[in-house]
């Protein structure tokens, strides 16, 4: 007898492998799938603009990586002696403007080039509530603590978004005609919004993926439902962070092997398993480092290693072939 609703998630006729490509833009949540894909090895550029929470935001980086846009000081300013981009996350702020331009222009550089190669563009949105910088009326993607004064907030509605996204879809298709859209929205509320306009918020989101995915078909976009896994599956405090805001790695872990079960080719989830294995093992620390068996331990990873390698080359083991040769000089 089951103990909860299970959401129903079809298998999506284009599979991720780890011969393909993914991109990903958006919230948090965004980053905890991309960082699990990272972890595996498959080829994942997340985040070219650090978390972005509502759709313009994130439509507004997709449209600077398709111009391939190089910042220059005037898009830049100074707060409290560190400088920012209202178009960037704060991890690419700095108190040294040229080091901040430098790590902006060589993510749009980086970031183009993959995306006009990528298979997928993995979109999640968590919020449709903007703020409009009043002095410049740009829609931010992040306040970077700026005085609540100097912006304007109100929600987009579902037009705004389709409208624009309906038009930014075609112009990434006319950009790499294989890209294909993984539509998501956050499980991660935001109850700054209030509890009311958080669900308005969230429900707009699902609206504008709804009507989106319908007009492109599911040969081109599909959505995902990570939010609907965390209402209806996971509908328990226990599966939240401490600031019941946020979800748990226990969650996370669980809409991550959802994810992958539905979006991740059978070959590449048996391959990742092997992959897994080898970065615990990494990660084990022997009771006797000079033991012979901790030697046997770290050949027989460095074999595995060199089996997979002469099966999947494109996989990158550099770093766990110099952790487990160090090891064994130290025997040595």
């Amino acid at each position: 007898m089951p103990f909860f609703t299970e959401i129903q998630i079809p298998t999506y006729s284009c599979q991720l492998d780890y011969s393909k490509r993914m991109m990903l833009l958006g919230s948090c949540f965004s980053e905890n799938i991309g960082q699990k894909l990272l972890d595996l090895k498959f080829s994942v550029d997340m985040n070219p603009f650090g978390i972005l929470y509502n759709p313009d935001s994130i439509a507004n980086s997709l449209e600077i990586l398709l111009e391939k846009k190089i910042f220059t000081a005037d898009d830049l300013f100074q707060d409290q002696g560190v400088w920012n981009s209202f178009y960037h996350h704060s991890r690419f702020s700095d108190v040294d403007q040229e080091k901040v331009l430098e790590k902006i222009n060589e993510r749009i550089s980086s970031s183009h080039d993959f995306l006009k190669n990528a298979d997928f563009l993995a979109i999640t949105f968590g919020t449709a509530w903007v703020y409009q910088l009043k002095q410049t009326g740009q829609i931010v993607s992040n306040c970077h603590k700026i005085s609540a004064a100097g912006f304007n907030r109100f929600r987009l509605d579902v037009e705004q978004i389709t409208n624009r996204y309906s038009k930014l879809l075609q112009e990434l298709r006319q950009f790499n005609p294989d890209l294909k859209f993984i539509f998501t929205v956050s499980p991660i509320r935001h109850w700054k919004d209030g509890a009311v306009e958080n669900q308005l918020s969230k429900a707009t989101l699902l609206l504008a993926i709804d009507k989106l995915t319908k007009e492109f078909g599911e040969n081109t976009c599909c959505y995902f439902p990570s939010y609907e896994i965390m209402m209806d599956e996971l509908r328990d405090y226990r599966f939240y962070a401490e600031d019941m805001l946020h979800i748990s790695p226990v969650a996370t872990d669980y809409i991550f092997r959802r994810f992958c079960k539905a979006m991740v080719s059978a070959e590449s989830m048996e391959i990742s398993a092997k992959v897994a294995r080898i970065i615990r093992s990494v990660q084990h620390r022997p009771f006797n480092p000079s033991s012979s068996e901790y030697e046997k331990f770290l050949r027989a990873n460095l074999a595995e290693i060199e089996k997979l390698n002469a099966k999947f080359p494109f996989l990158d083991w550099s770093e766990e072939c110099t952790h487990f040769t160090q090891e064994l000089n130290k025997i040595r």
